[in-house]
């Protein structure tokens, strides 16, 4: 399994479209709908991942 990106994407818009350049080539087109929607599971999931994070990492 390779590494995780420690490298936010870089997010633009354009001709009403939300285009996210991420790392390696990764690139991706969404509508305005989809983008917020993937925004909000992002939030989300990076939520979950900290608290996996510091419940390994505690005593």
């Amino acid at each position: 399994m390779r590494p995780p990106f420690d490298r936010p994407s870089h997010i633009t818009a354009i001709d009403g479209e939300v285009v996210m350049d991420g790392p390696d080539g990764v690139g991706h087109s969404y509508t305005p709908e989809a983008a917020r929607e993937t925004g909000r599971r992002l939030i989300e999931a990076a939520s979950e991942a900290e608290a996996q994070d510091t419940a390994h990492t505690e005593p």
